[in-house]
This record gives C-alpha cells, sequence and structure tokens, in this order.
C-alpha cells in the first residue's frame, strides 16, 4: 500500500492548532511533541473557556488519563463546539478498563459527541464496546485477534479505529489497513500513545479521506520511532532523540519506510 507521506509536508504547511484536554502526566511531553511534528498545542482545561478554545483550533483531542469533574464538563463543552464547527474531534480511552468511572465518563462522551476518531490499545478498545479482553490498568494484553477487535469497534462506534499494539490497525467502515512499523521502546517512555492521539488529531485537520491520514500519522510517528532508538542508549536518551526525530522525519523517509498492508474486510 502507498502510504501519502506528503501529507506531513502538508500539515507542517498547515501548521495546525490541537486544543489538547489531556491528561497532567504527559502535558509537557504532547506539546514538544507537536511542536517538534509541526503542529502548534494548546493545553487549556478550564470548561469556563474551553468551546471557545475549541472553536478557534483545527482540531480537538480528549484523553481521559487524569479525570477530574471539572475537566469532564470541559471535555464535553469542547467536544459538542467541535461537533458545530465540523472540527475533527479524537477520543483517547486512557485506562477505560480501569474504574466503572472512567468507563461511565466515556460511554457520556460518545453518547454526546461524535469522535471522528477513537485511539486506544486492544484492552481500552474492547472495554468501549463491551467485548471481553484481558485488561491491566492502562496497559491491556495485545493478544487476541485484533484486527477482527478494531472492525467489530468500527462498525459498533461509527468511527474510526486506530488500536495500536505490537502491530497498529485502522479500521473504518469497510477498510482496514495493519501497520507495522514502530519499535518497542516507544513502551518504555510516559506518554507516547498519548502524544499519538494529538498527532492524530494534527493530521485529521488536513483535507483527504480519513483512512489515508490516519495511515500517514501512525507511519510518521512510529518510523520516528525506529530512526530514534537508533541513537538512542535507554529510556531517557530516546525521550529526546524521538523528539527529534518528530522534526526530522519527512515524506521521502515515510514513502521508503513504511511497512503497510491493506486488512480484511469488514464482515
Amino acid at each position: 500500500m502507498n502510504v501519502k507521506g506528503e501529507l506531513l509536508t502538508t500539515l507542517r504547511k498547515k501548521n495546525p492548532l490541537i486544543h489538547n484536554l489531556t491528561n497532567e502526566v504527559v502535558t509537557n511531553f504532547t506539546a514538544n511533541g507537536l511542536y517538534a511534528l509541526g503542529a502548534s498545542p494548546v493545553m487549556s482545561k478550564a470548561p469556563e473557556e474551553a468551546a471557545e478554545m475549541a472553536s478557534i483550533a483545527d482540531g480537538v483531542l480528549i484523553n481521559i488519563g487524569t479525570l477530574t469533574a471539572n475537566e469532564v464538563k470541559a471535555m464535553k463543552a469542547a467536544g459538542k463546539k467541535a461537533n458545530e464547527l465540523n472540527i475533527p474531534v479524537v477520543l483517547d480511552p486512557v485506562g477505560v478498563a480501569a474504574t466503572p468511572y472512567r468507563k461511565q465518563v466515556c460511554m457520556e462522551l460518545l453518547k454526546d459527541i461524535h469522535f471522528t476518531a477513537i485511539r486506544g490499545n486492544a484492552g481500552e478498545i474492547a472495554t468501549l464496546i463491551d467485548q471481553p479482553w484481558e485488561a491491566r490498568g492502562v496497559d491491556s494484553s495485545d493478544d487476541g485477534d485484533v484486527v477482527a477487535l478494531a472492525q467489530t469497534a468500527t462498525k459498533q462506534l461509527n468511527t474510526l479505529i486506530l488500536l495500536t499494539g505490537k502491530m497498529d490497525v485502522i479500521a473504518y467502515k469497510e477498510e482496514t489497513i495493519v501497520c507495522h512499523n514502530g519499535s518497542p521502546m516507544l513502551a518504555t517512555i510516559t506518554g507516547s500513545g498519548c502524544l499519538l492521539g494529538s498527532v492524530l488529531t494534527a493530521f485529521l485537520t488536513l483535507e483527504g479521506e480519513v483512512v489515508d491520514k490516519a495511515t500517514a500519522a501512525i507511519t510518521t510517528y512510529t518510523i520516528a520511532s525506529e530512526q530514534a532508538v537508533d541513537k538512542a542508549e535507554g529510556p531517557g536518551s530516546f525521550h529526546v532523540y524521538f523528539l527529534d526525530a518528530l522534526a526530522a522525519v519527512d515524506e521521502q523517509q515515510i514513502h521508503q519506510h513504511a511497512r503497510v498492508e491493506q486488512g480484511a474486510k469488514v464482515r
């Protein structure tokens, strides 16, 4: 499959503003990662300005990692305003399987907001559609048929699914893409999945087919991780080199190094 690496060049020319309603643990890493990629972050979580902030953004990311009641209010306000203005909204249901409260909040968000895409690991995606799956806190098992899981989720939730793990699966309507790039070192730094949610949001602000944009997002991200791990000696240096790689990766490298295949049709 030919990945549209030129979308990365388009993103850098556009420099989209991404409103991140994300968790406290990853705020700094997310902001720096978006800057490195070529997007612009805003990290406000105040419910009093959430709708207004969403209205001036190009995309909205909702990440439930460190929930508070006020943040939930802000998420709903920003998501609803984004829907009104046809601005892409991405949900990252971090650790949704961990507690009933997290799942309750996600169900409310899914009811109130139409999400352009949802990014999560297998356990998180399975929880959203009430499908049994082994889950451990915010990290969940990769065992099982993740392609079938993503296909089921896109049908039930009526949105693009980016299911991340040992291989990354994109499912939307009748189309499925499987991506094989990446480095295990991503799992050694806090916030790598959360930043990916924001990167996905940035790509979704561009013109084009949603599957093409999601594929460009995941391949850009994972190819950068492969470049970073070649220089890193451990998690600390990988963290730094990964930001450098996000800034350095270009469309030619994406075309050259992407390992992507069409998956089975959604049944």
